[in-house]
């Protein structure tokens, strides 16, 4: 039961091309303090300082950053640095975990008595902006979903199906692919099958929430860890009431990969889905419309290799 305490650093570019004269930002850069993972160190450099910046929690307890610059720039950098220690936390026994029927029903509108954790779950129960919730979607998950099944068994079922049958194409979609032509097309990145695994949970009338964070990657044998090279993940929790005792009610799945994350992913936040938990959204007035360079480096404390000092801002001439 020894955590695994890992260095991530996580840095943002813009280059706008020309001026911005104004912009508000919000940052989920911050890792959320679980019962399975402790944050030892995080701070967050922004160039240019901001004009003001606001430290606090989201609608879903996420830590998160709010910026806004006043004044014309024309490139943005941010750099994320934190140590994390996580612990080993996968359930036991996926058989132990309740029938999904009596999950469903304990979430249902005319359930009586609820529980207060169930009145917590039921904001990941219905539609959010990229999540539909279709028969198509509820389809496609049924055979996963046989009666009697435990929900525990029938999400690893689902998840695996997805695997099975997607194929991982970054070309495929992008942060706007419909979930359910994702469904159609059988092929996207992490983003969308977290998505598309959700959608069929919600669809069949059990919670789900977006996950977001990173994953341990490992260079090819002999060969050095790229800095940089990594990116962030994104994942599926699961509304499983009593299945891992005093840890939580929700028990991860990372469809992507088709395994039951544990001590190689890394918890920023969750939400509804990706909207609610970008880890930089806002608005600007001004620049030329450029996409960000963004570079991850996960690495293990027991590595040796790691950046310590900020990334030049003015690299590129600023």
């Amino acid at each position: 039961m020894e955590p695994v305490r890992y260095r991530v650093l996580h840095e943002t570019r813009y280059d706008y091309g020309s001026p911005v004269s104004l912009s508000q930002q919000q940052l989920h850069l911050s890792p959320r303090i679980l019962d399975w993972q402790q944050v030892e160190e995080q701070r967050i450099e922004i160039e240019p300082a901001p004009t003001w910046r606001r430290d606090g929690r989201d609608p879903f307890g996420n830590p998160v950053t709010w910026v806004a610059f006043h004044a014309p720039h024309d490139m943005l950098f941010i750099r994320s640095l934190m140590t994390v220690a996580v612990m080993p936390h996968r359930p036991k026994d996926l058989d132990d975990s309740l029938p999904w029927e009596l999950v469903r029903d304990r979430l249902a509108y005319d359930a009586t008595d609820p529980l207060p954790e169930d009145l917590d779950a039921t904001r990941f129960l219905f539609e959010s902006p990229h999540v539909r919730v279709k028969h198509e979607l509820a389809d496609y998950a049924a055979d996963c979903f046989p009666p009697g099944r435990p929900v525990l068994l029938g999400a690893q079922a689902l998840m695996a199906k997805i695997f099975r049958e997607f194929t991982f194409d970054p070309e495929a979609t992008t942060v706007s692919t419909p979930v359910l032509e994702v469904l159609e097309s059988k092929r996207g990145v992490c983003q969308d099958f977290a998505h598309l695994m959700i959608a069929c949970l919600r669809a069949l009338g059990l919670a789900a929430r977006y996950v977001s964070g990173y994953l341990l990657t490992r260079p090819p044998p002999g060969k050095p860890r790229l800095i940089g090279a990594d990116a962030s993940h994104a994942w599926v929790s699961v509304y499983a009431p009593g299945s891992q005792g005093e840890l939580s009610d929700w028990v991860d799945f990372d469809p992507t990969n088709d395994l039951l994350p544990e001590t190689e992913h890394i918890t920023l936040a969750f939400g509804r889905d990706f909207s609610d938990i970008s880890p930089l959204r806002g608005i600007i007035l001004g620049g030329g419309g450029t996409e960000p360079e963004v570079a991850v480096t996960v690495v293990p404390l027991d590595e040796e290799a790691f950046p310590e000092e900020p990334s030049d801002p003015g690299a590129d001439g600023e």
